[in-house]
């Protein structure tokens, strides 16, 4: 009778798999009807209370964790992973009648086990809405968590792969800038030059991480190396930290404009 709470996914209306195996949704999600269910063997709730106090734990707790499952589901089918979904209370309404309809039968099943009730049809059409009214409040209750749930927080992000190519004098180095030489690169970076053996478009590519980009056919320049830049004669040219000129091609002039480098 407990909807899971919903999780963020790229895909609506389809059963997600990813979604599903959200282990710490679904660790909420049971944290959530555990609760719920104690609550409700503590007081006895629906005529209960002539059961023993163990029995009334296993009933609940028993019924609010196969509820769990259930619920979370028929609420991932009917919200696609979506953490806000549009016609969010035609959903709830959808979710909790998926929930009760099926579910209602095992508790009928469960109250004939644990309480030998034979149950009639104007009794099963109470029960249905004691189901639907539990399945509910617990579907509010779990998107609620979700809500309330602090986002997950990503890890550092991992150093351009190209730090892993500067020669051993120049590791920890600032790269400032990248300049193609025949087959090879000139690094300069802010302990000095080297060359390497290796395509610009490769380094380029690899560079990825560092704010800066191309200038021209054989230069890459990181945007906090510029320390002046001039316009002239219809081209640009770019004065890095360690004093190298670097010249701008009409080809990537108007991109280092757009990023207001000139």
């Amino acid at each position: 009778m407990v909807s899971k709470g919903m999780t963020e996914g790229p895909t609506p209306r389809r059963f997600n798999w990813d979604t599903y195996g959200d282990l710490k949704s679904w660790g909420r999600g049971l944290m959530v009807s555990t609760a719920a269910g104690t609550f409700l063997a503590l007081s006895g709730a629906f005529g209960t209370d002539e059961m023993s106090l163990p029995m009334r734990f296993i009933y609940w707790i028993g019924l609010m964790v196969l509820g769990t499952v259930w619920g979370g589901t028929v609420a991932n089918f009917v919200f696609g992973g979506e953490a806000r979904p549009a016609n969010l209370p035609l959903r709830v309404l959808i979710t909790t009648l998926g929930i009760s309809g099926p579910f209602t039968g095992v508790v009928w099943l469960a109250n004939r086990i644990f309480m030998g009730q034979q149950i009639g049809l104007y009794q099963s059409a109470y029960l249905f809405l004691i189901v639907a009214l539990i399945s509910l409040v617990m579907t509010v209750i779990n998107l609620l968590v979700e809500r309330r749930a602090p986002p997950e927080t990503e890890g550092p992000a991992a150093p351009p792969r190209f730090l892993e190519r500067l020669p051993l004098k120049l590791r920890g180095a600032e790269v400032w800038a990248v300049e193609s030489e025949d087959h090879y690169l000139r690094l300069h970076t802010s302990k000095g030059q080297d060359l390497i053996l290796l395509r610009l478009a490769d380094a380029v590519a690899e560079l990825e991480g560092i704010e800066g980009t191309q200038v021209h056919r054989s230069w890459w320049v990181a945007r906090d190396a510029i320390a002046d830049a001039k316009r002239g004669d219809g081209r640009a040219t770019l004065t890095l930290k360690d004093g190298s000129e670097v010249p701008v091609s009409r080809t990537y002039a108007k991109i280092i404009r757009d990023k207001g480098w000139i």
